[in-house]
């Protein structure tokens, strides 16, 4: 496997850089609280600047690679747009949801009080409305999904985030007793998906226009390979250094919070992968269909959080807890989906040349 064109070391070895920062900013809160002091006072509109810089450069190349002029392609093949769809959108959140307040105020009632208990529900509600964009395009190469098609179920998913994500966030941690201030939550949707989306596509449409697509996507894109991740994990410094203390005293409650996390993950994967299968769909477009809505738009999840519910809220933490376990969890999915190519009778039948 040719990490350059699959999970680059960086990327492969996500999971242990998380880890690092997060001991980081735990260290920096513990013995120089000085610094998130200075920092806290950076804020406007309970958005923290210094981390809305960071997101920035976290969500401006993902936008890049979208292709608006690719969605008309999806009419060729809906199932798989349907599955992506109807599993985001319909199930997934509502599914997040259930999962996170089962754990959180049945299973592990003991060990969370009440109040953090809907922190940690709000912060999995927010990955659960938000579906990935950027990282399904490694799971789908690696799991040999039709690129085109995968290009498609992300531009309309970043579409949808549009104006589904702000009802569905706002009902569903409205029925947790969560008061939700509606402009902030539309406020964190134009910063970070509606401004960058549009300097996105003004970006690609410009150069390509003067340079030529060849450059942009072998020379201005690359330039920006591993931006995403180095401003995430910038971000965790920043929110473990006010997080530090809460996680010395309950070491355990990072456990906690992934229980359900990981539960959903393998839940939703499942549900659009059987019902791909059902349907008749080919593995090149079921995998990368069942990817997106198991995988997560933590960039986007991690900054409402901090918008709404500020740094050092539960909420944000449970979104961070989100990216821990993503890749490790992710990269197991996609090893249970090669393993199970032989699942669909057009790609066997297409191995063998026999049309189906």
């Amino acid at each position: 496997m040719n990490d350059k064109k699959g999970l680059s070391f960086f990327e492969k070895y996500l999971t242990l850089w998380v880890i690092l920062c997060i001991a980081a900013g735990i260290i920096i809160g513990k013995f120089l609280p000085a610094i998130p002091d200075f920092l806290n006072k950076l804020e406007y509109a309970r958005v923290s600047i210094p981390v809305a810089v960071l997101i920035w450069l976290m969500i401006y190349p993902m936008m890049l690679k979208i292709d608006f002029t690719s969605i008309v392609k999806s009419v060729k093949d809906p199932k798989g747009l349907i599955i992506t769809i109807v599993t985001n959108w319909i199930i997934k959140p509502f599914t997040m949801y259930f999962f996170a307040w089962l754990f959180f105020f049945v299973v592990f009632n003991k060990f969370i009080t009440a109040d953090n208990a809907r922190s940690y529900l709000a912060g999995a509600v927010l990955l659960g409305a938000a579906p990935c964009t950027a990282m399904v395009f490694v799971w789908s190469y690696l799991t040999k999904g039709n690129p085109a098609h995968t290009l498609v179920q992300v531009a309309i998913n970043d579409l949808i985030i549009l104006f589904a994500f702000t009802p569905i966030v706002a009902f569903l941690l409205g029925i947790s007793n969560i008061t939700v201030p509606y402009d902030t939550l539309i406020l964190s949707v134009v910063l970070f998906v509606v401004i960058p989306l549009t300097l996105g596509f003004i970006s690609r449409i410009s150069i390509i226009k003067y340079k030529g697509k060849d450059f942009f996507e072998y020379k201005f894109i690359p330039k920006f390979n591993n931006i995403t991740i180095t401003g995430l994990l910038l971000t965790l410094i920043i929110i473990f250094s006010f997080q530090g203390n809460i996680i010395l005293k309950q070491p355990f409650v990072i456990l906690l919070i992934a229980v359900p996390l990981i539960i959903q993950t393998f839940f939703i994967f499942f549900i659009a992968y059987f019902w791909a299968k059902i349907w008749d769909t080919k593995h090149d477009i079921a995998s990368p269909a069942a990817m997106i809505g198991a995988s997560n738009f933590f960039e986007l999840a991690v900054a409402v959080a901090i918008s709404l519910f500020g740094l050092t809220s539960g909420a944000a933490l449970a979104t961070v807890v989100g990216v821990l376990v993503e890749v490790p969890v992710m990269l197991t999915l996609v090893k249970i989906s090669n393993h199970t190519r032989g699942w669909f009778r057009k790609d066997v039948l297409e191995e063998f040349g026999i049309d189906s």
